[in-house]
């Protein structure tokens, strides 16, 4: 499935100059897909000999110039989209109509961004003397390195991308090993836009070892990443001896609060669908659910209803709403969390385990629980899984302290038809992004990201860019 893919160094396919590779797995069936270049330090050295090369190039050409070269890039990717979702599907397991509308949300950062790109603008002011002028622009921050997670393939990697382009630096993406396909479509994509050589670069290979060469080298001005929070800290560690600048988008553990004049089944079915997409396995997906205790059961049942009727399957297969995990490792960590809740007291509601036939792949099903006692581990650390843990509340005080009670403050969600309720809510939980009565957050036009241990910085909408520029005081005295 890769033959024709690699490394993506200076605008050229190519494998590793030692001939190493990686290999994928299917997490459907736990066979092997192909293999990957394994990138060592001369070719990552190659990779920031491109970015120094390309970064006064790209620098020097016109916002409006950038917003064409973006948006022939998402016209090209918007052509090869059905290819790479079937490729994003049988790498992640994740339905393909779910691969094909990520693909959709990935073309349009390009399209957001192509017009960003011609909207690099500061201010100016007049000085307190009638001779002084006082002026401020923004420059590019240079290079980047950037770090994408395997949930969004396509996503994650077209916001960095896109933003940094349109600021004017040249970047370079190292994707997860286990979903490397979606950035290869987008660099493929970039090169036939016309993007010039060295602009873009692709890079794949041991996650700590490349992050370790491309921080401390000094063409690397700034670092973008979407990965957990240790990883977050350990690559701000490896900024902090060059002072580079750093935007990060980490874990969550999103609560769910709803209030006594909510409808318990909708909000119940939307609860389903929104935490078991993409298997649970989304940054902001709900995963603490607070309901008031007159509305508990029947949100309940119809929470567990709905999540014991999706279809599980392949993600290439008609009718299959939630796929296989997209490794081992989640789908052991998920085992564990179920198993100590039910051990501290909470209900089955649904699932609880691999679901019947299912004998290879790294599937488990959507899993409902009920009364969770607050001590449970699946309330205190990111499941990221197809698990829902259900909690009754009282009052609004104290559901709001039990929401904040986290070091995590990614996203959040709030169900009340009452628009006080819904606002002092919304304003009250200590979070980056609220969904009121909607729980798909995500698009071009907004600025996405957390506070707390779920990160710094934004990325998309406006200020998706000021985190790819500095701003530059010039103070002019007439002559």
């Amino acid at each position: 499935m890769y033959e024709r893919f690699g490394l993506f160094i200076d605008g050229a396919w190519r494998p590793a100059r030692d001939g190493a590779t990686l290999a994928v797995i299917d997490p459907a069936d736990e066979e092997v897909i192909g293999t990957i270049p394994r990138a060592g330090p001369a070719d990552l050295d190659d990779a920031l000999a491109a970015l120094a090369a390309a970064a006064p190039r790209w620098r020097a050409v016109s916002g409006w110039e950038r917003s064409a070269v973006l948006r022939r890039i998402a016209a090209e990717l918007r052509a090869r989209a059905e290819e790479a979702a079937g490729m994003m599907s049988r790498e992640t397991g994740k339905p393909l109509a779910e691969a094909r509308g990520e693909l959709a949300a990935a073309v349009d950062q390009f399209d957001w961004y192509a017009d960003e790109a011609r909207r690099i603008f500061g201010h100016s002011l007049d000085g307190r003397e009638p001779q002084v002028r006082l002026q401020v622009r923004y420059d590019p921050v240079g290079p980047v390195a950037a770090f994408t997670a395997w949930n969004f393939p396509a996503l994650l990697p077209a916001r960095k991308i896109a933003a940094a382009l349109a600021a004017g630096c040249p970047i370079v993406v190292k994707p997860s090993e286990e979903t490397p396909s979606s950035l290869y479509v987008i660099a493929e994509a970039a090169r036939a836009a016309g993007l010039p050589p060295g602009v873009l670069n692709v890079v794949t290979g041991a996650p700590p070892d490349i992050a370790r060469h491309l921080i401390a080298s000094p063409v690397i001005r700034k670092v973008s990443l979407t990965g957990s929070l240790a990883v977050g800290q350990a690559l701000m560690r490896l900024c902090a001896d060059g002072m580079k600048k750093m935007t990060m988008e980490l874990g969550g553990h999103a609560p769910v609060l709803v209030f006594a004049d909510a409808d318990p089944v909708a909000a119940g079915i939307a609860c389903a669908r929104a935490k078991f997409r993409n298997a649970g396995q989304v940054c902001i997906a709900p995963s603490r659910f607070y309901v008031h205790e007159s509305l508990y059961e029947p949100f309940a049942r119809a929470m567990a209803g709905t999540a014991a009727a999706l279809r599980v399957g392949h993600g290439r297969d008609a009718g299959v709403e939630v796929g296989p995990m997209v490794n081992a490792r989640g789908r052991e960590r998920v085992a564990r969390l179920v198993e100590d809740a039910l051990g501290r007291g909470a209900e089955l509601l649904a699932g609880g385990g691999p679901p019947p036939g299912f004998n290879r792949g790294f599937f488990y099903a959507p899993t409902v629980l009920g009364r969770v006692p607050e001590g449970a581990a699946v309330l205190q650390e990111e499941p990221f899984g197809p698990v829902a843990p259900i909690l009754p509340f009282a009052g609004f005080d104290e559901v709001v302290a039990r929401a904040n009670a986290l070091p995590y403050g990614l996203a959040g969600y709030v169900f009340s038809r009452s628009l006080e309720t819904a606002t002092r809510a919304a304003e009250a939980l200590e979070v980056g992004m609220v969904g009121v009565n909607d729980m798909l957050l995500a698009a071009a036009e907004i600025p996405f990201g957390g506070i707390k241990a779920s990160g710094m910085g934004r990325e998309g909408g406006r200020l998706g860019i000021l985190d790819y520029l500095e701003p530059k005081y010039v103070k002019l005295r007439l002559a």
